[in-house]
């Protein structure tokens, strides 16, 4: 019922900046939050930020906090992930969510991937040093 698209995955120094952004189609009753995970090869699925559609501060995960930022535009059905400071570290795979949930205040860190039930297909990032 919901599809995702991200884009604007690339290759960037150190230090660099990149943006991403997912086009969400299908009904807004199927999903409250949009969130952004990444996958390093070999290492399991991670939280990045969240964000409510419906308003309410974001949450980040420790790693990228004061780095990225999470940002919604209602009218494009578009979250965007803006990427700034890029260590070598944040190299993986970026996949966008959605979901729907009950909690009022949600945060990355207990929005584990498993209870997200849209998916993107990922864009990938690396940051080389």
């Amino acid at each position: 019922q919901v599809k995702l698209v991200e884009s604007g995955g690339g290759s960037v120094q150190a230090g660099g900046s990149l943006r991403l952004s997912c086009v969400a189609s299908g009904h807004r009753a199927y999903y409250n939050y949009m969130a952004w995970f990444l996958q390093a090869p070999g290492k399991e699925r991670e939280g990045v930020a969240i964000i409510a559609t419906n308003g309410g501060s974001p949450d980040y995960a420790d790693s990228v906090k004061g780095r990225f930022t999470i940002s919604r535009d209602d009218a494009k059905n578009t979250v965007t992930l803006q990427m700034d400071s890029l260590k070598p570290e944040d190299t993986a795979n970026y996949y966008c969510a959605a979901g729907l949930f009950r909690e009022t205040r949600a945060t990355i860190a207990t929005m584990t991937p498993a209870r997200f039930e849209y998916w993107g297909q990922g864009t990938q990032v690396t940051v080389s040093s």
